[in-house]
């Protein structure tokens, strides 16, 4: 599926977040709170466009994704590409400083296998941030921001997508995905400390942190 929306992903994301993505990663890059020399493992990747600003800081990043496709589109973004499983990740135990995934975590087979993964990884003392949909903290929001979800965004994704069905599924696993605290109790149980979170744009996104033990 995601082979198939490669081509105008980041058109089409820009188009549907109705520009608001691009302050997301620039959100993302901050918390992750990368240095010169940092390694930083971008799970989810795509095509690679939220692991750019890791290198800028000085980091060494690399970007992992399930679809070869996504990889494949980012072909223009100089920097290490590893087609990966998230649930199975081909590095070594504490690899990284920090890990971080944008927009992926609930499209895993296993979110809570694929959070333990991650601290595998990840050096002791390392970060975790997860950029996501989540649950905008007020009601009337709330029900606009779903009456987006059924209707115009769909209409969008039949304008620009190379696959609008995919973009369907996409609206229907944000609904379905649980709510701030309940993504956090689930990333302490995954042997994580420290989390916590913040909303973006209303609580459309948050902005989980946590440390690894």
């Amino acid at each position: 599926m995601f082979d198939s929306v490669a081509d105008r992903y980041d058109l089409t994301n820009t188009l549907m977040s109705l520009g608001q993505d691009r302050g997301w990663r620039l959100a993302t890059t901050a918390a992750v709170g990368a240095r010169s020399g940092d390694k930083v493992l971008d799970v989810a990747a795509g095509t690679a466009v939220s692991t750019v600003p890791f290198t800028r800081r000085g980091a060494f990043a690399v970007a992992s994704d399930f679809s070869v496709g996504m990889l494949a589109a980012g072909a223009g973004r100089d920097l290490p590409k590893v087609a990966a499983d998230a649930l199975a990740l081909p590095f070594a135990d504490a690899s990284f400083d920090a890990v971080a995934i944008s927009f992926g975590l609930r499209n895993v087979s296993d979110v809570d296998a694929a959070l333990t993964e991650f601290a595998r990884v990840t050096r002791p003392g390392g970060r975790l941030v997860i950029c996501e949909f989540s649950r905008p903290v007020w009601g009337w929001f709330d029900r606009a921001y779903r009456a987006y979800l059924l209707r115009p965004l769909p209409w969008i994704a039949d304008l620009v997508s190379s696959n609008p069905d995919a973009y369907r599924y996409l609206a229907d696993s944000i609904r379905a995905w649980p709510d701030q605290q309940s993504l956090a109790d689930r990333i302490a149980a995954a042997g994580w400390t420290k989390v916590g979170w913040r909303n973006l744009t209303g609580g459309i996104v948050a902005l989980h942190r946590a440390t690894r033990g």
